[in-house]
């Protein structure tokens, strides 16, 4: 069998691989070469109507060529820990959460082989801090995503929480012990720890406190969605259903997966042809029909991925400071808003104070002042969001803040980690 160990770091958003070698040689592999990135392949999968499935960017391009026929699916890592799902069909075929992400995974690996021309039979999986703040959802979620892996085709299979392989690739720069906080903002957790390193060490030296929460860069998304666009699509429609005197409005359960990257995306029809027969008789408002059209146009032309395409699009231009003009105009449906910074900073105070909560118990974890922190290191996408960035600097000072390239942190930390084990 091969000694070669591969370091995974599967995201909710995007994807990388290294291979380490018994040497200790360590490659980040191009597993995408129609990414901007070569080394990092989104999230994403496409199962077309016919043929097969589609990977990274290829998903996105036969999602559009087909013009949103087929299924995308993406963000899958989020449902680890949802016990509701089990499974979902995938044309025609019955799909676990466990196949799922295995035939990702298995995609991933198969490149992988391709690329190094080995049969990898080891991986080293990076994991967050907590799939969920309760333990049995969190012992779930990995199970499921050890089975994805042995599905993969990986026979041993070990998992590193990701702020901790942050932490060993920061470790690999620093010339004098210090205690870090590690801040580690992806599409999906933000997770945190506090740790001792020390330069030239390989594995860690002390991990004073970890954690972290489910509340990341698609709950900001779906934040922004909620208070700018999804009123476009009927989430603020006002019924009263006949003999009834109750003033009702869309379920919450709907509600809840319009305002999530990954839960619009599995829609389907039968979800809300139900919920407008119901109403459409019994709205409030005449302009109340055009957008349950809307509503409904967005779901059989599956077009929830491109939606939250241009949402992100948006963030990425208010988070530089910039009025954003959305736009989005498909199948019919005709929508401009204008969004600035303060809309969405506004849009997700919740949800940034839920983040900082989370850092600060970790923090009381540690049992650490803040004055006692030596350097707080942040990595992923959301990292670089402003506000995140300036109350980390009120918290500890600008020259306390230290931030590394978004998406390649975690991976250098698995492969150093990896390489402790050969």
């Amino acid at each position: 069998m091969s000694r070669t160990v591969y370091a995974i770091d599967f995201g909710t958003s995007n994807s990388l691989v290294a291979a380490v070698r018994p040497g200790g040689e360590s490659q980040l592999l191009k597993v995408d070469e129609s990414h901007h990135d070569p080394h990092t392949m989104r999230s994403i999968m496409h199962f077309p109507v016919e043929g097969k499935p589609r990977f990274g960017q290829n998903a996105i391009k036969s999602y559009i060529e087909s013009q949103g026929q087929g299924r995308l699916i993406r963000s899958i890592k989020k449902f680890l820990p949802s016990k509701s799902f089990k499974a979902t069909q995938v044309q025609g075929q019955l799909y676990t959460l466990e196949e799922l992400i295995g035939r990702f995974l298995r995609e991933l690996k198969t490149r992988a082989d391709h690329l190094t021309g080995e049969d990898v039979k080891h991986v080293m999986l990076g994991r967050p801090a907590r799939f969920a703040l309760e333990d049995e959802k969190d012992e779930l979620a990995q199970d499921r995503l050890k089975n994805a892996a042995e599905m993969a085709g990986f026979k041993i299979i070990e998992f590193c929480p990701e702020p901790l392989a942050a932490a060993l690739d920061y470790q690999q720069q620093i010339d004098k012990p210090k205690r870090v906080l590690v801040v580690d903002l992806g599409g999906g957790t933000s997770d945190f720890t506090v740790i001792e390193l020390k330069p030239g060490a390989h594995d860690v030296i002390n991990t004073l406190g970890l954690g972290g929460i489910s509340i990341a860069g698609d709950r900001i998304d779906g934040s922004l969605m909620a208070s700018k666009i999804s009123p476009h699509f009927g989430t603020e429609v006002k019924y009263q259903l006949p003999l009834g005197n109750n003033i009702l409005t869309m379920p919450p359960d709907l509600r809840h997966r319009l305002m999530s990257p990954a839960d619009i995306t599995l829609l389907s029809r039968s979800d809300i042809m139900g919920f407008i027969k119901s109403i459409r008789s019994c709205t409030l408002s005449p302009d109340d029909d055009d957008l349950l059209e809307n509503l409904f146009t967005l779901v059989e032309d599956n077009l929830g991925f491109a939606l939250y395409e241009e949402v992100e699009a948006s963030k990425r231009t208010v988070c530089e400071k910039k009025p954003a003009q959305f736009r989005f105009d498909q199948a019919g449906i005709e929508i401009e808003e204008s969004i600035t910074y303060g809309d969405f900073t506004r849009s997700n105070e919740g949800n940034f104070s839920k983040i900082f909560d989370s850092m600060n118990s970790v923090l009381k974890q540690s049992g650490l002042e803040e004055t006692q922190i030596d350097t707080i290191f942040t990595t992923g996408g959301t990292s670089r969001i402003p506000e995140i960035q300036e109350r980390l600097t009120q918290s500890f000072g600008t020259e306390k803040v230290h931030h590394q390239e978004a998406f390649h942190s975690v991976i250098q930390g698995l492969s150093v980690k990896a390489r402790s084990l050969l």
